[in-house]
């Protein structure tokens, strides 16, 4: 080794240097006192200034800086936060892993929300709002939702809820779509390919906490790259992400 720092580490580095620096004056401080105080170049401190703003770990008030509530939200207790927090990370990172737009959904009545979602950084990508509401018939988390229900609430739903046709391909036959739910049932794999958003394809997996499906991770890949090996790295990482949240929610002890 030559003894030089590695630039990914230095802005690791200053980043948490930013943070504690600004945790430690509580009434906020302006970007030239960090500046100096850290002896960091202004052009380097916009940039990871923005970037802790943007993530919420600090929070701007005028030209002042002050710790942000993504700082609370890592020092509170697990059951203290919300649904959104706890599964944010996990989209992000399966974002990042595949490189296509990740979400997590739940259920909201016969309706599905998208409480957090990461977008692709790709040209040819799908894109969805936080708060969108979506029919659970032809999106791959709302099939993966659906199949947890009882035979009970699956019949309430059918009676409650025609199925629509948005594409072709959207499956708007009761019959049908019973038969794949328990496929899903058996395989743990939502599906769908065209069925509501022409050119992409969606897997998702519910995340089931004491026996109830509690929201499903879901990712939406276009279909020129949608292919076999593509969809068994996708659902490998869709276990791994609802194994993850699964863990952290079992008491500790």
């Amino acid at each position: 080794m030559n003894g030089t720092t590695p630039s990914t580490v230095k802005s690791a580095m200053r980043t948490i240097d930013i943070i504690e620096y600004v945790v430690a004056r509580p009434a906020g401080v302006v970007a030239q006192e960090i500046a100096a105080g850290l002896a960091i170049p202004v052009s380097s401190l916009s940039y990871l200034l923005a970037t802790l703003v943007e993530r919420q770990y600090l929070a701007r008030e005028g030209r002042r800086y002050l710790p942000g509530p993504a700082l609370e939200r890592l020092a509170s207790p697990r059951i203290a936060m919300s649904l959104a927090d706890k599964v944010r990370p996990l989209v992000k990172s399966l974002r990042l892993q595949m490189n296509e737009t990740a979400s997590f959904f739940v259920r909201d009545g016969w309706q599905l929300e998208a409480i957090v979602t990461e977008t692709a950084e790709q040209s040819l990508r799908y894109s969805i709002s936080v708060g969108t509401r979506s029919p659970l018939h032809c999106l791959a988390a709302g099939k993966a939702l659906l199949a947890h229900l009882s035979d009970a609430e699956l019949d309430a739903y059918f009676a409650a809820t025609p199925l629509e046709r948005f594409t072709p391909s959207s499956i708007v036959d009761e019959g049908q779509l019973r038969a794949e739910l328990a496929e899903i049932r058996a395989t743990g794999i939502g599906r769908t390919r065209e069925e509501y958003t022409p050119g992409i394809c969606g897997l998702g997996m519910a995340v089931v906490i004491d026996g109830v499906a509690v929201g499903a991770f879901a990712l939406a890949i276009p279909v020129p790259r949608f292919s076999a090996e593509l969809e068994g790295r996708t659902i490998s990482k869709l276990e791994q992400a609802v194994d993850l949240f699964a863990a952290a929610e079992m008491p500790a002890g």
